[in-house]
């Protein structure tokens, strides 16, 4: 099981336009009874609010919504080339048909308000401040619209606070 250090976010030099974009992440969210993760391409870091924060787009049919909805902390996990086979997956396979960490051979981590990926070399640890439902009406240039959301499949928006930010040592 990897190690982690806990780290001021403000020592981060990773270019999350990268990590995000073509590296992926996990975002996962869960209790002690249950947890699910999914993969996200889409999000990204900053200061919203005097807040260092993650925002996380979720779609409304996704599993990994439910848990977010019911829980006050999720993670963003990161991790290296050699997981993309994993989050492939995770991404491709919902947990409502079957356990994706279990299929995945990943190894949950509970050793704070939410759980992570010990495989992971980068965790944010968020505290949700703000959610709301994209709209249509709010959209000024109407092609993502037409392009991403044809299916009325909205996706929810998520800014976190990131509380802590963890390293593989």
């Amino acid at each position: 099981m990897s190690q982690f250090e806990k780290t001021d976010i403000t020592q981060l030099s990773d270019n999350f336009f990268k990590r995000i974009g073509s590296q992926w992440m996990l975002v996962t969210a869960g209790d002690s009874n249950a947890i699910n993760t999914m993969t996200a391409s889409w999000g990204g870091t900053g200061i919203l609010w005097n807040y260092p924060v993650a925002f996380s787009f979720i779609r409304q049919s996704r599993y990994t919504l439910e848990f977010l909805n019911a829980n006050d902390y999720y993670t963003l996990s990161f991790f290296g080339g050699e997981h993309m086979k994993e989050l492939s997956f995770c991404g491709k396979h919902s947990g409502r048909d079957l356990d994706k960490i279990d299929a995945t051979g990943l190894t949950p981590v509970w050793d704070g308000p939410a759980p992570y990926f010990a495989e992971a070399d980068l965790v944010l640890v968020c505290r949700k401040l703000y959610r709301q439902t994209m709209s249509a009406d709010c959209f000024l240039d109407k092609e993502p619209v037409r392009r991403w959301y044809a299916d009325n499949d909205w996706h929810e928006i998520f800014v976190g606070e990131i509380v802590t930010v963890l390293k593989r040592s």
